[in-house]
């Protein structure tokens, strides 16, 4: 098991390489988080995602976001709604940035299927953005985790494989710049449980618009907290 680990690690940080040119490569460095009350259905959620064009430098995100999570008892469904601060760069020129606020409603919907897990992710967005017409986007994503040495997602010591697809299309058109078709994003991962409630992920991410494609390196930290009461 550990040689096959190694083995899909090695592949997963070396797809990049064969993928483009390192100077177009870029990273995502992310924290999720989910506080839940104890014998309630409600958790805050909360997360924060710095974006750069390139592994280490020039910005391209810095988005924070959070909401109120309702989930069900089955743990087959969950509802959130929320808001998130976006500030953008422009690459190669540094400083030069805009703003965007958001607000979004989702659902997310989990099966299994054998010892895959599979979720469906659907996400709404009104989205006021610097100097620009409003406008709303909708967003569907199908993640897949695969158990690789457990049963359970969730058992410390658990490795697993990350996959998902996410479309993205806009709900209006306001100009000749702005199509229907916003974006997709194809991802695979590998993910280590570092304990209960906290688990790591090492992956790699392309993005496709209607004009460009390009690879993201991806580090996330995803953190469950339950409260005491």
């Amino acid at each position: 098991m550990k040689k096959i680990l190694l083995l899909l690690f090695s592949i997963l940080c070396s797809i990049p390489t064969f993928a483009q040119d390192p100077n177009d490569l870029g990273a995502w460095y992310m924290y999720f988080g989910n506080f839940r009350f104890k014998e309630s259905p409600w958790a805050i959620h909360g997360e924060a995602q710095l974006r750069s064009f390139q592994v280490s430098s020039d910005l391209d995100q810095l988005l924070l976001r959070t909401g109120l999570q309702y989930n069900l008892k089955s743990g087959q469904a969950s509802f959130l709604t929320g808001y998130a601060s976006i500030t953008s760069g422009t690459s190669g020129k540094s400083g030069e940035t805009f703003h965007e606020n958001r607000i979004f409603q989702e659902a997310i919907l989990r099966q299994k299927l054998g010892k895959i897990g599979l979720t469906h992710r659907y996400r709404y967005e009104q989205r006021w953005i610097e100097d620009q017409d409003f406008r709303t986007r909708f967003r569907y994503t199908l993640f897949l985790n695969i158990p690789l040495n457990s049963k359970e997602l969730s058992e410390q010591g658990s490795w697993y494989l990350q996959a998902y697809d996410e479309i993205f299309i806009n709900g209006e058109k306001p100009n000749e710049r702005i199509e229907y078709f916003d974006r997709n994003r194809l991802y695979l991962g590998l993910g280590y449980r570092l304990q209960k409630g906290v688990a790591m992920q090492l992956g790699f991410l392309e993005q496709t618009t209607n004009t460009i494609s390009k690879g993201q390196l991806q580090v996330g930290i995803f953190h469950q907290l339950y409260s005491r009461k």
